[in-house]
């Protein structure tokens, strides 16, 4: 049997970036940056009020205090948007709101908090030092820096910045298109009645998530019976437009394997030293990679786990695309099967874990509620309540 190692090593050999694109702001949210964003202005803009007051000369109002106000004629009105030019005589008053141009001559801005908040002539209670309450062109950007840089993922901030640099579009590299393709004649979508022997599909909803969830965009997840011709329509009809095919169901040693049997010629179906999820496959279908998952759905979603979800991050940009892995002291006593990786679900709380429900691929109701993975190496049979494993911290 392959090992895990190996197989991860196959399938991320098969997932590869796409070129970089310039995409609109609304889309970024998430991606990592393809290059460097360099400031085309500064910020601020122009120097302007951090406050609603007054522009003032400081020296005018040395003398202020609440017992002694100095009064000024009010001159202007400059509310923010205001574009004309503006110059404060010394001895007089400009009323300005946040953000609004600071006036030609005009050195400190006083709060309306230290007036009387007149509009005619103001009466001004404290001194205001030279400086205070101005926000200089420039002091948070510096036309032509480079305020984001490649490898960044985009946040809502970063996406903040690049809208106050005027940017439309930002370079990226953009999100993996992934097929989700679930088999079994036995699947019905959920909401419909089901008949005797059918069950609800779940493992392409599940996996659909998990893409998502990785930063990936599901193109389509449609389903397909165990008709060889019908499989290899709908897959055809799909992944035209995909950079990577996942498929659930179809791989196993029985009869009626339909993934095996339609893309025996094109995949590399083997088995995997691990529970769950022995049976996988890897290759390409027309120049499109795809990864044949097995269809019990805890097998699926610890196998996109283990094999697809890091190399998937990784062709997106992501650094450190993994889950987090740390160890931790195990609850209980625990057996594994020789020769076999065994992924348990789990409970991880500080630093101690506890197996969480049976270890067979169909128990979905205790993954559903596992924040972890307990990781149990082959040659290791039996571990003893107290003793170091690895996690894998899915939280």
């Amino acid at each position: 049997m392959r090992t895990v190692e190996e197989h991860q090593t196959v399938v991320a050999g098969l997932i590869k970036s796409r070129a970089p694109q310039q995409l609109p702001l609304s889309d970024t949210l998430g991606l990592v940056l393809a290059a460097d964003v360099v400031a085309p202005l500064s910020l601020p803009g122009f120097d302007n009020s951090a406050m609603d007051g007054y522009a003032v000369v400081a020296e005018d109002v040395a003398s202020a205090t609440p017992d002694a106000p100095v009064r000024l004629p009010v001159a202007e009105d400059i509310p923010a948007g205001r574009t004309d030019p503006l110059t404060l005589k010394p001895g007089t008053a400009h009323r300005i709101m946040t953000g609004a141009p600071l006036p030609t001559g005009a050195t400190a801005v006083v709060p309306v908090e230290a007036t009387d908040a007149a509009t005619d002539t103001v009466a001004i209670r404290a001194a205001a030092k030279p400086g205070q309450h101005i926000r200089r062109a420039g002091e948070d950007v510096t036309a032509g820096t480079a305020v984001l840089h490649t490898g960044q993922v985009v946040t809502p901030a970063a996406l903040g910045l690049a809208a106050a640099l005027g940017l439309a579009e930002l370079t990226v590299l953009p999100r993996q298109r992934v097929l989700v393709m679930s088999t079994g004649t036995e699947l019905v979508a959920p909401g419909s009645p089901l008949q005797p022997g059918q069950i609800y599909e779940s493992n392409a909803v599940m996996l659909s998530a998990a893409i998502r969830d990785a930063g990936a965009e599901v193109l389509a997840a449609p389903m397909s019976g165990d008709d060889v011709d019908t499989f290899r329509a709908i897959l055809a009809e799909h992944a035209r437009d995909a950079d990577l095919i996942i498929t659930t169901g179809g791989v196993s040693a029985g009869a009626y394997e339909v993934v095996k049997d339609s893309l025996a010629d094109q995949v590399e179906f083997v088995k995997v030293a691990m529970q769950p999820g022995m049976p996988q496959g890897s290759g390409t279908v027309d120049g499109v990679p795809i990864v044949t998952l097995p269809g019990n759905p805890v097998s699926a979603l610890v196998s996109f786990e283990v094999f697809v979800r890091e190399p998937l991050r990784a062709a997106m940009g992501h650094r450190g695309p993994g889950r987090p892995r740390r160890t931790a002291v195990l609850t209980e006593n625990l057996t594994s099967p020789r020769g076999k990786r065994q992924f348990r679900r789990g409970v991880l709380s500080g630093d101690t874990v506890t197996s969480y429900g049976p270890p067979a691929s169909h128990h979905l109701r205790w993954l559903a509620s596992a924040n972890c993975l307990l990781e149990i190496d082959e040659d290791v049979t039996e571990l003893a309540a107290g003793s170091p494993v690895a996690v894998w911290d899915l939280s």
